[in-house]
């Protein structure tokens, strides 16, 4: 059992950093790839490339013994799709508005949304641990919200991407209602029916394709980020539950904001240090949380 759970966090780890380089990236590629497409290029990324995942899967011989979903599990995965739709276009305009830093800490209350979610809906059980690094988060997320602190005047970039967090913290929770089931399946339909959802809304707003070369490279981005990165969480929660493999997934605003610090050189303000602070005691708690 122990070996079992070693596993599991070192694939909610891996799912954690994969995803990281998400958002400093999209921060680069929506300068030539409007919003709501990048969101659908993103989704349909992950489909195609853990289709072909499967494929090679197929020519190699090697027999996948998952259970599929069924008609029983109809429900949350109509729910999970959706879900992602308005989860990423909310984080994809926020993303549009403030910096990748402040998007990448801002992440993390998707811990928050996940296990009060887990907690109050779903019944899972949540420690003193997990209830300490619930607050401290946010804290440190409202205060990344703040646009002007002596106002109290919001930015409607950051609120963009908490939003963000609670549809995903809501989507996490429905994933782990069906991570029981084959996680290629899981993350295939994730991605083609969420990027198809996507870009259908993309269309009727009149959003124009950009050149071939940024659509192939937010593609990638999509199968590396994306896919991958839910192929390795829904294999975590399967023995650690929604709440702590989203606590293990915490290390992502971290390695995010290095990343961004890195290629956009930007200067944080005295505000996001503050708030650096309060999360990673905020992230201390959650990665050591103790399940009961």
């Amino acid at each position: 059992m122990k070996s079992k759970n070693n596993i599991s966090i070192l694939f909610a780890v891996l799912a954690a950093v994969l995803f990281a380089i998400s958002s400093p990236v999209s921060k680069l590629l929506l300068n030539k790839v409007p919003t709501i497409l990048m969101a659908a290029f993103l989704y349909l990324g992950a489909g195609i490339g853990l289709s072909i995942v499967g494929f090679v899967q197929k020519i190699f011989g090697k027999s996948n013994r998952e259970q599929p979903l069924t008609q029983k599990e109809l429900p949350f995965t109509v729910m999970m799709v959706f879900l992602d739709i308005a989860a990423l276009i909310l984080l994809m305009l926020g993303l549009s508005k403030t910096t990748a830093a402040n998007v990448s800490l801002l992440n993390n209350f998707e811990i928050v949304a996940t296990s009060l979610i887990a907690f109050c809906v779903f019944k899972e059980a949540v420690s003193k641990r997990l209830w300490i690094a619930i607050v401290l988060t946010t804290i440190a997320s409202g205060i990344l919200s703040l646009k002007d602190v002596t106002s109290f005047s919001f930015s409607i970039g950051s609120l963009f991407v908490l939003l963000a967090c609670v549809c995903w913290g809501f989507e996490n929770n429905c994933t782990r209602m069906i991570s029981n089931k084959n996680p290629l399946q899981i993350v295939i339909i994730k991605g083609f029916c969420s990027g198809l959802g996507s870009l259908i809304i993309a269309l009727i707003i009149g959003e124009q394709f950009p050149q071939a070369i940024y659509i192939f490279t937010t593609l990638l981005l999509g199968f590396v980020a994306y896919g991958l990165s839910i192929f390795f969480y829904v294999y975590a929660q399967r023995n650690l539950g929604a709440a702590k493999t989203s606590a293990y997934y915490a290390i992502t605003p971290f390695v995010s904001i290095v990343l961004s610090l890195i290629i956009f050189k930007e200067i944080p303000s005295i505000i996001f240090f503050i708030a650096l602070i309060i999360m990673i005691a905020g992230t201390y708690f959650a990665s050591t949380v103790i399940a009961k």
